[in-house]
């Protein structure tokens, strides 16, 4: 049985699927992977004339607005001859689409949100917009512009542990943080080292040069990958200048780069004036851990276990999976990291209004005191309000036992991980 709306397949064109046999259609669907912000979207085309999903390259997408609106007309304007098409007549191409419509890659023409604006406001208009997008900087200044009111703006990341483990439920800890979320890696078996190599390259030589001007591509691989070696650490454009050999301000502008195309993504501390001796400055993290361990060479899944950034990769894999999740739901994003300038910190903070609730992240099968110390610092700073029996944190660790101390919550990553998408 077919379950549209809840379930995407990953591979080739949609289209032909009601012609497949039952055998067919059976292998199809054994390729299938839930995804959880599925809900999101079709309820949102119900309230709106527009949707629009941005999101990386190659996290699915395409295939997913095509399984959930099957129905609809597909144009990708990465095609180079619908691109002149659109760009040279825009009305006329929007014209000639009749029915409800799929714009793939809308970054390559982002003019056409404005046209796209004067249909869906036309009393007549019946029409509804399905607009996709892997470059976050081309597309949302023109689409909160023209499609303010007319449109919700989602993202879809790579396949987060939830969604992997349908198909794969039995992996480890090693081949989720090596192997990462993007779905042909799955779909296809294949060797994600050479294909994110693959994926890398494209990215460097197509979409940074659409929004940066690059001169020498070789120095911006050099910083990306010695920005994967600080994964966790807190953002120093001042460093990174000095030790790639371009300014500060250029620095500054491939970090926005990376995070606008969904590379990387910034954690802001936490203000909250406890003390006025607070760091300022925000930690940086991939959105896939695999792609990560591609920048920091690791070559095979046994290196991880030695690794001297194990445990960041460790703690971006948390924080990225926790961040889907909210995403997924719609949830607002209210996540941070704190630490006071004695060194205290926590790695992850997820503000609850009236309180701070803190989580850390360990890479370690074996419990030990220290590791909730920074947790039981900061809760003496919170209101004295908060009983001695709430849950007043947790620790994510890879150990296999899962208890109280005092009240924070010991949690294994895998539970915690498919707890929280689900």
């Amino acid at each position: 049985m077919w379950h549209r709306g809840q379930y995407a397949p990953l591979g080739a064109d949609l289209k032909c699927y009601f012609k497949l046999t039952p055998i067919g259609a059976h292998a199809i669907l054994r390729r299938m992977y839930h995804r959880t912000i599925s809900s999101q979207l079709t309820s949102s085309l119900e309230g709106y004339p527009v949707l629009t999903l941005l999101g990386p390259r190659q996290s699915g997408k395409t295939t997913l607005v095509r399984w959930l609106f099957d129905h609809f007309d597909y144009q990708s304007l990465e095609d180079p001859d619908i691109r002149e098409i659109a760009k040279s007549d825009p009305r006329g191409f929007l014209n000639q689409l009749s029915t409800n419509v799929i714009l793939d890659e809308i970054q390559r023409v982002p003019e056409l949100s404005s046209y796209i604006q004067t249909l869906v406001d036309s009393p007549a208009n019946r029409r509804k917009f399905v607009l996709t997008g892997s470059n976050g900087t081309l597309l949302f200044d023109s689409i909160t512009q023209s499609l303010a009111g007319r449109t919700e703006l989602f993202s879809l990341y790579p396949l987060s542990v939830s969604e992997i483990v349908q198909k794969h439920p039995n992996y480890s800890l090693y081949e989720f943080l090596f192997n990462g979320g993007y779905p042909r890696i799955y779909d296809s078996k294949l060797n994600s080292t050479k294909w994110l190599k693959n994926y890398f390259q494209l990215y460097v030589e197509k979409d940074i040069r659409l929004i940066t001007n690059i001169t020498k591509l070789d120095l911006f691989e050099k910083f990306v990958k010695l920005a994967a070696g600080r994964v966790g650490q807190l953002v120093n454009a001042s460093s990174l200048s000095n030790e790639v050999g371009v300014s500060s301000p250029t620095i500054s502008g491939w970090i926005s780069a990376l995070k606008s195309t969904y590379i990387c993504f910034t954690l802001p501390p936490h203000f909250k004036n406890f003390n006025k001796r607070l760091v300022k400055t925000p930690k940086l993290y991939f959105h896939d851990t695999g792609l990560l361990c591609y920048l920091l060479g690791i070559n095979a899944m046994e290196q991880l276990a030695v690794h001297p950034l194990r445990g960041n990769i460790f703690e971006n894999f948390i924080i990225s999976e926790y961040l889907k999740k909210k995403n997924n739901r719609g949830d607002e994003v209210d996540l941070y990291f704190w630490r006071d300038q004695k060194g205290h910190e926590i790695d992850l903070i997820e503000d609850r209004s009236s309180y701070l609730f803190p989580i850390e992240i360990k890479m370690s099968e074996t419990f030990n005191q220290g590791f909730v110390k920074n947790i039981q610092y900061l809760n003496k700073l919170q209101s004295n309000d908060i009983s001695e029996n709430e849950l007043m944190g947790t620790l994510v660790y890879s150990g296999k036992i899962e208890n109280r101390y005092k009240n924070i919550q010991l949690q294994n990553w895998f539970n915690y991980l498919t707890c929280i998408n689900t």
